[in-house]
């Protein structure tokens, strides 16, 4: 499912030179992408996420930093894109809204931002106590900010915790959900996530 999100995202920034991945984590969806672009950093507070990501080469540079501190490692406009993908959620509303708002000035072109369409609940996992997820984010807040919406992964009955489909047999529910997404592209209200792109 995370496929789709990643085809998604790279129609909206492969054209781009530089790219600014924030909460990149261990396997960021523009794996799939990243060696078609000429320059991408990955920036994660989790050291062991960032080594993973850096044996599998995603991205040409890394920081291991705090994402709420980005703008004492990254000049203004020093990017074309900055994207985060499932990062907001696991922040509190005004720790969401700050480095929103630091995105935005480090971007130069473009901020695209990927989260659970409203709050899922999520624990901690894999020895990450930065995986719990704090808030939910809604489609007309994003809106307000000037952000377009797309839906993602269909809808989101189908999903659980993780991101994890729902219910057994999870081979046949995974198609019948893989099926929803493409309505759910345009209509993204009850869509599971949410894929939010500002031009600036």
């Amino acid at each position: 499912m995370q496929n789709h999100y990643a085809r998604s995202l790279e129609k909206e920034v492969v054209r781009y030179k530089s790219l600014l991945d924030v909460g990149c984590g261990a396997y960021s969806p523009i794996k799939l992408f990243s060696n078609k672009m000429e320059y991408v950093v990955g920036v994660d507070i989790f050291e062991p996420s960032i080594e993973k990501s850096r044996a599998a080469r995603i991205h040409n540079d890394y920081k291991n930093v705090n994402v709420l501190e980005l703008d004492k490692h990254f000049e203004p406009n020093s990017f074309d894109c900055v994207i985060s993908s499932d990062l907001i959620e696991h922040l509190t509303k005004d720790d969401g809204n700050k480095l929103i708002t630091m995105m935005e000035k480090i971007a130069s072109k473009k901020v695209v931002i990927y989260t659970p369409n409203g709050f899922f609940p999520q624990s901690e996992f894999d020895g990450n106590k930065f995986q719990v997820h704090i808030s939910g984010w809604e489609i007309d807040e994003m809106q307000k900010k000037g952000y377009r919406v797309v839906g993602i992964n269909g809808n989101k009955m189908f999903f659980g915790e993780f991101g994890k489909i729902r219910w057994k047999p999870k081979v046949f529910w995974g198609r019948i959900a893989l099926m929803t997404q493409f309505y759910y592209e345009k209509n993204p209200k009850n869509a599971f996530g949410i894929m939010c792109i500002k031009d600036l």
